[in-house]
């Protein structure tokens, strides 16, 4: 079982930072790894809406349709795989530290199976430093969206 847990204090409105990081959209622009997010259903995005993702982990091409299984606006998103190379599940949540801060917490925990499974010692630690990375990216561009909105 792999299980990893990461977190971020972003330094936005919780309504903007669960809007913008729920929105399947916006994935591509932040997630290192991820080349493209497709709608499978019709949006918004609301639970049993299912979203196929293009990524590069660990040197491969990985192909697999997430499927919402919980939706909490401004507060939890949990989306499991429907379809790919190993059961996953994706849990992002939000607290509001400040009228200005969030916390954000990515999840990812699964039970990798036939190449996954060889490499699964590794996995866990590459999980939490792409999931890291995403998290700054996501701070970054947030933060930035933030800043010019904010009153001088």
């Amino acid at each position: 079982m792999v299980d990893v847990v990461t977190e971020i204090i972003i330094n936005c409105p919780i309504s903007q930072v669960s809007e913008y990081a729920s929105n399947p959209d916006h994935v591509p622009e932040w997630y290192v790894n991820i080349n493209s997010a497709e709608w499978r259903s019709p949006k918004p995005l609301a639970i049993g809406s299912q979203i196929a993702f293009k990524a590069k982990f660990l040197g491969r091409d990985l192909a697999y349709i997430y499927e919402i299984i919980e939706l909490i606006p401004g507060k939890k998103l949990v989306m499991k795989t429907a379809q790919g190379p190993f059961p996953m599940e994706t849990i992002y949540t939000w607290e509001e530290m400040d009228a200005n801060r969030t916390k954000m917490t990515l999840r990812n925990k699964g039970n990798p199976t036939g190449f996954s499974m060889l490499i699964s010692p590794f996995m866990a630690t590459m999980m939490r430093r792409a999931n890291m990375k995403d998290l700054k990216r996501i701070k970054e561009i947030l933060e930035n969206k933030c800043e010019k909105h904010r009153p001088k």
